[in-house]
């Protein structure tokens, strides 16, 4: 009888959790889209960037009729897509916008279905640029346009490697973060193109922290390895930046799912699984800098070995100097050798220039572009 009453209480304390947990798919929309209305009109960063070195804006022709914008809803949820067409029209006064700007999910399908000029989204993913390939068989042309935010959630915040405080270990390799996260592979897609030379064998794995150089009681411990669930735009992103497009994950990977709470309010999967990370001594993760707490840090992070190990902060990643940001792009049709439409080829420069850039350091969610960047994305469109 104490066995069934015990385990009797164990089902309603294990029930009540799960309702506390709400993992119906609407149910957590509805509180994404609350908690991001809550921070889309916020400025995060007053930083006085010096933009003094990007270019004016100065229009190579007067241009006329509508840009139809779809895709990522945290340019138009936020002030940044108004300051935009506000300042561009000052120049360009003939030109109208029709925005679209719902979910990131649209970009690929409208752009390929020919609905849309411009989407705006993170990188393409291998099915979105297959979508486009197969309509119009040529490369979409894809124009970055800010880099991703150090520590705002949903504005593309900087991938922080994180462990428990208690681990010695201090900084990693992109290669190192490999070993620890992937696994055995043939090879890995870029785009829609298959790269062998992005395999490698299972000597590569990293499965104690002994391998790493950590020794005592830390040299046959196993890694606790922690991520999100890989249907999450991030576990993505980690995939390109750490397997080159593999996407082979160590067998003992600890998945995280964002959740809606009693109350309705967004769990975030980043948040819970820095909370289990701060008890875990054996632990490492992906997460965002926003979540740290106080029994856990962030790693510096090297792009291959023998570079510099270069720690996240505001600073690294607006001079994109830390290796493993985000960012965030305008993707547009252009037949391989032909003139970009003129339209979009005078908005594009506008968003680019020292007056576009200007627009997103006033928003203060995303980080303005340096002058190579920019430099890099202006010859694209030539």
């Amino acid at each position: 009888m104490i066995r069934f009453i015990l385990f009797a209480s164990v089902g309603l304390l294990v029930g009540a959790f799960a309702l506390a947990q709400e993992r119906n798919g609407l149910d957590v929309q509805k509180a994404r889209t609350a908690h991001v209305s809550g921070r889309a009109k916020r400025i995060y960063y007053t930083h006085p960037w010096d933009l003094s070195r990007l270019p004016d804006y100065k229009p190579q022709q007067i241009v006329s009729g509508t840009i139809r914008e779809w895709g990522s809803n945290y340019f138009a949820d936020s002030n940044l897509n108004e300051y935009w067409e506000t300042e561009f029209h000052k120049s360009q006064p003939d030109i109208k916008f029709d925005v679209h700007m719902r979910t990131a999910l649209e970009a690929a399908p409208a752009l390929a279905t020919g609905v849309a000029d411009l989407a705006a989204c993170r990188l393409f993913t291998f099915s979105d640029e297959e979508l486009y390939e197969r309509a119009f068989n040529h490369e979409p042309l894809r124009i970055l346009i800010a880099t991703g935010s150090y520590d705002v959630p949903g504005w593309s915040p900087a991938l922080a490697i994180v462990t428990n405080k208690g681990n010695p270990i201090s900084r990693l390799t992109i290669q190192q973060l490999d070993g620890i996260f992937g696994a055995a592979r043939s090879g890995g897609y870029q785009g829609t193109t298959w790269h062998p030379e992005a395999g490698r064998t299972a000597a590569g794995n990293i499965r104690t922290w002994g391998q790493l150089g950590l020794t005592g009681k830390w040299k046959y411990a196993p890694i606790h390895v922690y991520g999100l669930n890989l249907e999450y735009g991030m576990a993505r992103d980690f995939q390109q930046m750490v397997f080159q497009g593999g996407d082979k994950w160590t067998e003992s990977l600890q998945e995280y799912a964002n959740y809606a709470g009693p109350d309705g309010t967004l769990k975030i999967a980043a948040e819970q699984l820095m909370l289990d990370l701060s008890k875990d001594p054996y632990g490492i993760g992906y997460s965002g800098a926003m979540f740290l707490t106080p029994q856990t840090k962030m790693l510096a992070i090297a792009e291959k070995p023998g570079a510099p190990f270069v720690p996240l902060t505001i600073e690294n990643v607006q001079n994109r100097t830390y290796p493993m940001l985000l960012e965030v792009y305008f993707y547009l049709d252009r037949v391989p050798g032909q003139p970009v439409d003129p339209k979009l080829k005078e908005f594009l420069r506008f968003v680019l220039s020292r007056q576009g850039q200007e627009a997103i350091t006033r928003d203060g969610k995303y980080l303005p572009l340096t002058r190579e960047a920019v430099e890099e994305q202006l010859k694209k469109l030539e």
